[in-house]
């Protein structure tokens, strides 16, 4: 097995250091030698001193990879499962490594979609069009730039040497501790910041910025939404900050296990009334696809989504949320919209 660079210097040294805190004066001058060599080492060149090429196959082949006939990426020739570490003490380069078969699988699946499951790439006709709202990415991340501070000592009367001196003890200091920190914690080789994304700090946010900015501006007349969890709770703020457009475009709305909660949004009673008649929520239950479960809130329907698994829940109900957008849609353009409400599973506002 090979031994990096690292292990060979970083090794000896906190030995020395944990035998040398024992002794006298002597000694003490003997630590402070060894952190002031601690300090002149350059981790990052360090770490890549034995770093092979950044240098890739581009096929799974290459990387000596397959999938089996359960869709598991297992090694062709061991059989096993992906290994990240692939070089001991090598931590970006296996990154780097990862990334790059992660690539070749993201082209593989779309390959298998068109392939296996008989997809298409087609352009969206015209006339109809999809939004897929990403309400989870609110913010990014970017190096923090690093401040100078000027020294609050230069308008003192401190001698100019003591000041020199408190100054490289400070700077020392720094560099000692942005050492220690690199070798704890190798994969933060920078320190970040997050930037929030200007109308659209939050989920709630990003629902109204999409909206205004899209939806509203929009010439589809038949608008129909599937919230999946606090996407839910999205939507209902939606409503809240813009009922009277959101009623003119919205067609329908299929809620899969939403954590929405009228009450604590405190969502009117007109919204209240619009989401009974015209939005379902599939929660997560053991009972069979489109069984009623009882709720407690006097918000909307709500059905059994065929799975007590809360991810699944929109990709098991999707036979019956389209069912259900059409119908929706049958009843408004034949204007027979409130037969909609007399669905098997619909919660009736006296039962409540």
């Amino acid at each position: 097995m090979s031994i990096s660079l690292s292990s060979l210097i970083l090794l000896p040294i906190w030995i020395s250091m944990a035998q040398i805190q024992q002794g006298g004066p002597d000694e003490k001058e003997k630590t402070t030698a060894l952190k002031d060599l601690l300090s002149r080492i350059d981790l990052d060149e360090l770490m890549k001193k034995d770093e092979p090429p950044l240098d890739f196959p581009d096929t799974l082949e290459g990387f000596e990879y397959a999938f089996n006939e359960k869709g598991q990426l297992r090694h062709i020739k061991t059989g096993e499962p992906f290994v990240f570490n692939y070089r001991e003490d090598l931590h970006r380069w296996n990154q780097k490594r990862y990334e790059a078969l992660g690539e070749i699988i993201t082209k593989y699946v779309y390959e298998l979609l068109e392939k296996d499951c008989n997809l298409k790439k087609i352009s969206i006709p015209e006339g109809y069009g999809v939004i897929v709202l990403n309400p989870n990415e609110n913010y990014i991340e970017v190096e923090k730039p690093k401040i100078h501070v000027q020294s609050s000592s230069d308008s003192s009367d401190e001698p100019a040497e003591k000041r020199e001196r408190k100054d490289k003890v400070s700077k020392e200091t720094k560099k000692r501790r942005d050492f220690y920190e690199k070798y704890r914690n190798p994969q933060r080789e920078k320190e970040m910041m997050q930037l929030y994304i200007r109308e659209n700090g939050s989920p709630e946010e990003h629902a109204i910025y999409v909206w205004d900015h899209f939806i509203a501006q929009s010439a589809a007349e038949n608008v129909f939404f599937v919230a999946h969890s606090y996407g839910g709770l999205a939507f209902v703020e939606l409503m809240i900050q813009r009922e009277a457009d959101v009623k003119s475009k919205v067609t329908a709305v299929a809620l899969t296990d939403s954590v929405h909660n009228v009450w604590h949004q405190e969502a009117g009673k007109t919204i209240r009334e619009w989401m009974r008649e015209n939005c379902c929520n599939w929660v997560s239950s053991s009972e069979p696809l489109d069984t009623s479960v009882e709720s407690m809130l006097p918000d909307c329907p709500r059905v059994s989504a065929g799975t007590d698994r809360h991810e699944l829940t929109s990709w098991k109900s999707f036979p019956s949320i389209f069912k259900f957008f059409t119908e929706a849609s049958e009843a408004k353009t034949s204007s027979l919209k409130p037969a909609l409400t007399r669905r098997s599973h619909r919660i009736k506002h006296e039962e409540l």
